[in-house]
């Protein structure tokens, strides 16, 4: 439920009569428990914590629950078996079935851009509504503690053409079939690093798109150096094994080492370079194969999704592929009290460890607030299955972690910032002609990273060409809002009647 405009402004959002999980809503009583995010990791936290007695909102930009992961067409195209494009179905079919028996107030089309921690100790979290953020008036949503569960979004690395239309991210192509059933081209190459190309490139053919090849930068070797979290996560080797079988039987090769160095094409994608690499991810000389395509599918790795957390003080852990991740302690909190994490924000694992530990973050956050100890029984197996996926997550980290020699790819004409339209050459300028040595002072001098996507698209770039050829610090998601903002509301709120109405939680039963 959210404010309708005809509201008074500050009004506390009252529960629908007819809605029997909203009904009796007491205005001065905040949520026990907010979760930011409907993926795994949210829903997980979500169900186990209301599970336990709490009272839980759910807030989610999306009109669906299941997060990227499991995103899955709307009911209005008629799809009969969403599950085709997804594995392990049955694990999200049964956490949306506990969602819906439980009393969590699930708030879709819900934008949460800011954080604040209370001088009470409660949270107050700032959203925007609607599907594009703009519809009715922005809401408070106030809860006693916060479950951060906003995953990641893809890093990209440029190359010349990479501006071009049919050059989509690896996980853009996949959201494009999973919600839209649309292709991104007929004949799509597969690129980047990590392990997601396989899974996109399965989809992509299976759902009748010509593969040319799937092209990974790094390889596979590292993970042999790791045989103990091979050993003991076995269904990662099955996953593999899964994604190979469909390239195989769609007949798409697999190109270990190489990179798309180049786009072709005026208006569109019409074919690739694909160049052989060395160790640090330099070009090979004389290795380079074009490839006829009309699509790109691009994407090397995820970037943990933390700008909330950081902008309340939590502090982070360089993670082994450069980025950041949230640092957290054995039972998923942050250096922040009364604030926990789950899923990719603490480091890019899968679904499957994002619901362990959005399940072992809402009992623990369960044990805290109705003043219990946390029993060591009912978490050691949910701890044991964390420590064990997360060990592996960090060797796939390692295993496709970027090179320090694929700026290498870049002419000085290639735009690294496409907001702002900033090219490789002006960021090199900045480096060697005007001393600036780290991604801050790059921005400053040419602008790159301020634009919409505010540095996430471009980050990374910018801070390995501010390195100058060292090994560059992980970009800083200090973000001061999540997302896009209009000017009126952030005016709006230092007026004397606050726009945004506060949405609390369930009456307390004892008044």
């Amino acid at each position: 439920m959210t404010a309708s405009a005809s509201e008074p402004q500050g009004a506390a959002v009252t529960a629908s009569a007819s809605d029997p999980k909203r009904a009796g809503r007491h205005p001065g009583v905040p949520y026990d428990l907010l979760v930011v995010g409907a993926g795994p990791a949210g829903l997980a936290g979500a169900v186990a914590a209301s599970g336990l007695g709490l009272s839980v909102a759910l807030a989610d930009s999306s009109t669906q629950p299941g997060g990227q992961f499991y995103r899955h067409p709307a009911p209005a195209l008629g799809a009969t078996r969403p599950q085709a494009l997804h594995h392990d179905w049955s694990a999200f079919a049964e956490l949306r079935r506990r969602l819906a028996a439980s009393t969590v107030d699930h708030l879709t089309g819900h934008h949460v851009w800011s954080v604040v921690k209370e001088t009470d100790g409660t949270w107050t979290a700032h959203a925007l509504i609607g599907a594009d953020g703009t519809a009715d008036a922005p809401v408070r949503i106030r809860a006693r503690a916060l479950l951060l569960a906003t995953g990641a979004y893809e890093r990209q690395l440029p190359f010349p053409g990479w501006t071009l239309p049919g050059v989509v991210g690896a996980g853009g192509a996949q959201a494009m079939l999973k919600s839209g059933l649309v292709l991104p081209g007929r004949h799509v190459v597969v690129a980047g690093s990590g392990p997601l190309l396989l899974a996109v490139a399965s989809s992509l053919a299976s759902a009748g798109a010509r593969v040319p090849a799937v092209v990974e930068a790094a390889g596979y070797l590292r993970y042999g150096r790791a045989p103990r979290a091979l050993a003991t996560n076995p269904r990662k080797s099955v996953e593999a094994l899964v994604h190979a079988v469909a390239l195989a039987r769609h007949r798409v090769p697999v190109r270990l080492r190489s990179a798309v160095t180049e786009v072709h094409g005026t208006d569109r994608v019409e074919a690739v370079t694909v160049s052989r690499l060395d160790r640090t991810w330099r070009p090979v000389p004389g290795t380079g194969r074009r490839i006829a395509c009309d699509a790109l599918a691009v994407g090397h790795g995820l970037v943990p999704q933390i700008e909330l957390a950081v902008a309340v003080g939590c502090t982070t852990r360089a993670l082994p592929d450069g980025t950041l991740g949230l640092a957290l302690d054995d039972l998923q909190e942050s250096s922040v009290p009364g604030l926990w994490a789950a899923g990719e924000t603490g480091g890019v694992g899968g679904a499957e460890l994002a619901r362990t530990e959005g399940e072992l973050a809402g009992r623990a956050i369960a044990a805290r607030l109705l003043g219990r100890r946390t029993v060591q029984g009912a978490t050691a197996g949910l701890r044991r299955r964390r420590n064990r996926m997360r060990a592996f997550a960090d060797v796939m980290s390692a295993a496709h972690a970027p090179g320090p020699g694929w700026p290498d790819w870049l002419t000085d004409d290639t735009d690294v910032c496409r907001c702002e339209e900033v090219p490789a050459g002006r960021i090199r300028e900045a480096v060697t002609e005007l001393g600036a040595h780290d991604a801050r002072t790059v921005k400053l001098l040419t602008r790159a990273g301020m634009g919409w996507c505010q540095g996430r698209m471009c980050g990374t770039a910018v801070a390995c060409l501010a390195a100058g050829g060292g090994t560059p610090e992980p970009p800083v998601e200090r973000r001061p809002f999540a997302v896009p903002v209009p000017l009126s509301t952030l005016a709006a709120l230092d007026a004397p009647t606050d726009p945004a109405p506060a949405l609390d939680g369930p009456a307390d039963p004892s008044q």
